[in-house]
C-alpha cells in the first residue's frame, strides 16, 4: 500500500514497515534529512521520482510517498496482553462505524496521544486507506489495532476480562467527568451521521455525553472523542497521583 506525506513516512519508517520510498527530486525540506537517514539504516530503497509522480495523489502528499506493508493482525486476546504488560488498568476504543477518512484519523492520532491499549474497528462500514495514514500523522503504525467481523463479540470478551463498557453519544444526562474513566473500561463512538449501531448500544453498561451550551446539537465524532479520551487520560493520572 502507498502512503504520503511527511509524518506517516517518517512513523512508518520508525515502524519498521517500509519498503521502499518515493521523493520528489525537487523536493528540500528539513525533515528530508531524517527521512534518508532512516532509510539508510533500514537498508530501505529510496526512489527519486518527478513531480509527475504525484499527480493522481490528494492534495498534502508532500512529494513523498511511501511502500508499507500491513502489521500482521491482532486479537481481542492480544489487547489484554498489552494492558497486562503496561501495569494499567484497560484502556480500549471501540469505533463503530466512522467513515469519513479524517475523522477516523483523528481520533486514532489522539488515541495513541492519550495512550489508549488498543482499538477495535469494524471490518466493514469504516474507512480506510492513505488518507487515514495521512490524517493520524502517522499514530496508526502505533496503535494496536484489532479488525472484527463483529463488534458485539469484542463487547463480550471486554465484559468477560471486567472491563465497563460505555458508549459517547449526544444527549444523555450523564456527563463523561461523572464517571469513573480511571477504571478498567471501552470506549464506544459511533458513526458521524447514524451514531452508534442499536444492537451494540443496548450491550453498553452507560452511556456518556458532554454538555452543549451553544446551538449546534452535537460535536464532530473526532473533536467529542477526543474530548473523552483526555477525561480519561486526566483521572488516570490523579489516581497515580502524577496529575501536575
Amino acid at each position: 500500500m502507498l502512503i504520503y506525506g511527511v509524518n506517516p513516512v517518517l512513523e512508518a519508517l520508525r515502524s519498521g514497515r517500509v519498503t521502499e520510498v518515493y521523493i520528489c527530486s525537487h523536493r528540500k525540506r528539513p525533515a528530508l534529512r531524517e527521512i534518508l537517514d532512516l532509510c539508510e539504516r533500514g537498508s530501505i530503497r529510496v526512489t527519486w521520482v518527478e513531480r509527475s509522480f504525484f499527480s493522481g495523489f490528494p492534495k498534502g502528499h508532500q512529494f513523498i510517498a511511501a511502500s508499507v506493508q500491513r502489521p500482521p493482525p491482532l486479537q481481542i486476546e492480544d489487547l489484554f496482553q498489552i494492558t497486562r504488560q503496561r501495569g494499567e488498568p484497560a484502556f480500549y476504543l471501540v469505533i463503530d462505524s466512522v467513515q469519513d477518512p479524517r475523522n477516523l484519523g483523528a481520533i486514532l492520532r489522539t488515541a495513541d496521544a492519550t495512550g489508549v491499549h488498543g482499538v477495535v474497528l469494524p471490518k466493514r462500514r469504516v474507512a480506510h486507506g492513505p488518507t487515514v495514514e495521512k490524517a493520524s500523522a502517522g499514530a496508526i503504525y502505533h496503535l494496536p489495532l484489532v479488525v472484527v467481523s463483529n463488534i458485539k463479540h469484542a463487547l463480550n470478551a471486554f465484559r468477560q476480562e471486567g472491563v465497563f463498557l460505555y458508549a459517547a453519544e449526544a444527549g444523555s444526562e450523564t456527563l463523561c467527568w461523572e464517571v469513573d474513566l480511571a477504571g478498567p473500561f471501552a470506549l464506544v463512538v459511533g458513526s458521524e451521521s447514524e451514531g452508534i449501531k442499536r444492537t451494540v448500544r443496548d450491550m453498553v453498561d452507560s452511556i456518556i455525553s458532554l454538555p452543549m451550551r451553544g446551538r449546534v446539537n452535537s460535536l464532530n465524532v473526532s473533536v467529542a472523542t477526543g474530548v473523552i479520551l483526555y477525561e480519561a487520560l486526566r483521572q488516570r493520572l490523579i489516581r497515580r497521583g502524577s496529575f501536575p
